[in-house]
């Protein structure tokens, strides 16, 4: 068993996030959080003025498959830092990454200069991530995990709603390079905020590296290069994007299961289920979510702003259910939530599958992607919370880092894939609809089934 890190003893019961002893760790802890997920969703609004701008078309895709990739080494890097000598290292590192790498993006004179902007943000990104995990594991008592994580969830959701609004209006009415430079006027207070706590958490007794953290970076290595060319082949057409994510596939099979915890891959009890269930609900919802727009839009007539309002309604969704699963006092077992949450989650993307068939009503796409929202909400905090609840102290970097990496890999994987089948014949239609939903379907039915799976069993070391 590793030594535990060295926290400030923390009372049993804290008033609220809003306690005078957490209340700046919780406003900047939160206020990242809704940076990453601004920066995030901005980026892609604006890219397309950049790369007119730049001239950087043949650089479109690696703008986005570069960060992606520096993204998931960054979270391999970060748990095992947290793990060696506590979050504060990675804190400010990512910090400082994140903040470079946005204002050689925003300055920069030349396609390729915003794309080194772009991964050395994405390094950045994935350091803070995983550290801010790790501090709501040394900071606040057990008993506020449910609501923190709910708090963060509503972090990423309420960016959903304006993120892309507002970088519209910043690209058409000032430059799209203030989409870059603005967030570090933010970014830098925030930290400031954290960093009284910060000081007051120690750092771990551990005074070297854990052992297997060299190979653990090189598979992070691989997996980061599989990421970046499964992001890259999703953006092609035709036979191209069949190999690229094919040859990607392949790599993420090889290298991803070195890190996500031993057992992953046969749904072990306890922590490597909770891995699983993660990134099967993201794969899901991801899965369903690019199918939405495009088809109620070829099929229904609706407009772009149209499509887009009922995504909202369940990111809407999402928020609602954060808040319920933050306010159950104890569910009735470990299992509850992730049940309840991907049974949602099915439901709803069941629903949505209906409406393939021209004679029901828009509205029931929206109810079904509202049900799909709340489940996400339900799910996504409480598996958060087991993740720290199964992970001994000296753990919870590389679990919180392992619980982000299923989450991304999964999505990202599923992402492509659809968007070689939507792009395998000469127009999507009903049945490549139906059938790209279906999937999505049945990943979180199997996530449903498995869900009684968390409850038993102890954190496993990575494999």
């Amino acid at each position: 068993m590793p030594s535990p890190a060295t926290v400030v003893a923390v009372p049993p019961s804290a008033p609220g996030l809003f306690a005078p002893r957490l209340r700046a760790m919780t406003v900047g802890s939160v206020a990242l959080i809704s940076l990453l997920a601004f920066e995030a969703l901005a980026v892609g609004t604006a890219m397309p003025t950049v790369a007119r701008s730049l001239d950087g078309l043949a650089l479109y895709g690696i703008a986005f498959g570069g960060p992606f990739a520096t993204n998931v080494l960054a979270m391999v890097v970060s748990g095992i830092w947290c793990d060696a000598r506590g979050p504060r290292g990675p804190m400010w590192h990512g910090v400082a990454w994140f903040v470079v790498g946005l204002l050689i993006a925003g300055t920069a004179p030349v396609m390729g200069a915003l794309v080194v902007g772009r991964v050395v943000q994405g390094f950045g990104s994935g350091l803070l991530a995983v550290a801010l995990y790790v501090i709501v594991g040394h900071a606040y008592p057990q008993d506020l995990h449910r609501r923190i994580f709910a708090a963060f969830a509503a972090a990423w959701v309420v960016p959903s709603l304006v993120g892309p609004a507002v970088a519209g209006l910043i690209v058409e009415h000032l430059s799209w390079r203030w989409v870059f430079l603005a967030v570090p006027a933010v970014a830098v207070p925030a930290v400031l905020l954290i960093h009284p706590g910060l000081r007051s958490l120690g750092q771990s007794a551990r005074t070297g590296v854990p052992a297997g953290a060299a190979a653990r970076i090189g598979w992070a290595c691989g997996a980061a290069a599989s990421a970046a060319l499964l992001h890259i082949g999703g953006q092609q057409r035709g036979a191209t994007a069949l190999a690229l994510v094919a040859g990607a596939v392949a790599g993420l099979l090889v290298c991803a299961p070195r890190l996500l915890p031993a057992g992953f891959l046969r749904a072990a009890r306890g922590l490597p289920t909770v891995i699983g269930l993660r990134g099967l609900a993201a794969a899901a919802f991801v899965g369903a979510e690019v199918v939405i727009p495009l088809m109620l839009s070829r099929e229904r007539g609706l407009s772009p702003t149209g499509a887009g309002l009922v995504l909202t309604v369940g990111a809407l969704a999402w928020s609602v259910g954060s808040w319920i699963q933050g306010r159950i006092p104890v569910p009735a077992s470990r299992a509850s939530l992730p049940r309840a949450g991907l049974s949602c989650i099915t439901v709803g993307i069941v629903t949505v599958a209906l409406a393939v068939r021209p004679e029901l009503p828009v509205a029931v796409v929206v109810l079904g992607w509202a049900v799909a929202g709340l489940g996400m909400g339900l799910l996504y905090p409480s598996l958060s919370v087991l993740t720290l609840e199964l992970s001994a102290p000296g753990e919870q970097g590389r679990n919180s880092s392992s619980l982000q990496l299923g989450d991304s890999l999964f999505a990202a994987t599923v992402l492509a894939l659809t968007g070689a089948v939507l792009a395998a014949g000469s127009a999507p239609g009903p049945a490549s609809y139906a059938s790209t939903l279906a999937v999505a379907a049945g990943l979180a039915l199997l996530g449903a089934l498995l869900a009684g799976r968390v409850v038993g069993g102890n954190a496993s070391p990575a494999g």
